[in-house]
């Protein structure tokens, strides 16, 4: 049984060449759209969802390669899921939208501020960065040791195949990245039942690997076009990495927070707190 909520529905979109899936909740408000990071599916804002809907319009998805969507191909990468996120706004059909990417969907979600400005009422960024502005320092084998081996074709497919369990429970949720506890079995069972199809790695390598080689682009594309939308900035404590490495994307519109208390898994840390501060930028229904 695929875990759920309550608060929300369960959809399919036929968009960009795929097939994605996507909850939502709320009727009122403006929209707000959730993109997770790795090793996540939409369940990473099951504990955000809920408190958000009080007051806004909330979509959560999977994205391409991840949890019910369809698995991703061998070369897909930000650009393509920029691409998936530009098709989902439109098949919404609410407006422009609050987008919230946090993690590894934060170079995509950027590129599609860049490029599709329209799309969006702000940006929020959770933890995340942007390659050739601070990303790549988590190639550093000592810091992030799985972003190599994700971002290796066939790696993870060959090395982690069957053993998700145990790499998220033992390697990956695990102090100081989240707090002791917070991530249960429930959890890592909905983040994990998505890899064990054929192709079920693709969409992390595809977008560790596009990352790692787009550094000169997304320079470019910094230099080319700043956002001209509001953008939030929103770090673990004791940590400025996201604010940093956005701040040269959004002169003069970026505004920094950080949430005490928490690790790299903010929306499941601290959810209350993460929509307070969600809510102060975006304005309680705006």
């Amino acid at each position: 049984m695929n875990a759920t909520l309550a608060e929300v529905t369960h959809h399919f979109a036929a968009v960009n060449g795929t097939r994605l899936h996507y909850v939502s909740a709320g009727s009122t408000g403006s929209p707000i759209v959730l993109v997770h990071g790795w090793p996540e599916t939409w369940w990473a804002f099951h504990k955000l969802i809920p408190i958000l809907a009080r007051s806004h319009r909330v979509f959560a998805l999977d994205l391409r390669g991840f949890g019910a969507s369809e698995p991703a191909r061998i070369g897909d990468g930000s650009s393509i899921i920029a691409e998936d996120l530009h098709a989902m706004t439109g098949h919404l059909g609410v407006g422009p939208v609050h987008l919230l990417a946090q993690d590894f969907s934060g170079p995509a979600a950027f590129r599609l501020a860049a490029t599709h400005s329209r799309d969006l009422l702000s940006l929020i960024a959770v933890e995340t960065g942007l390659p050739g502005f601070g990303l790549e320092v988590l190639a550093n084998p000592l810091i992030a040791w799985y972003f190599g081996t994700l971002a290796k074709e066939g790696a993870a497919e060959r090395l982690l195949k069957g053993r998700e369990t145990v790499l998220l429970k033992e390697f990956i949720f695990t102090p100081p990245a989240v707090g002791s506890g917070v991530i249960g079995d429930i959890d890592v069972a909905e983040f994990v039942r998505g890899y064990a199809r054929p192709g079920g790695w693709n969409g992390a390598q595809a977008i560790y690997a596009s990352n790692l080689r787009e550094s000169e682009d997304y320079r470019q594309l910094v230099a080319a076009h700043p956002l001209s939308m509001p953008v939030l900035a929103i770090d673990q404590d004791g940590s400025n990495f996201t604010a940093a490495s956005f701040a040269a994307a959004a002169p003069g519109r970026l505004t920094a927070r950080t949430i005490p208390g928490t690790g790299h898994y903010i929306a499941m840390e601290a959810p209350e707190a993460l929509a307070a501060t969600i809510l102060q930028f975006t304005g309680p229904t705006g």
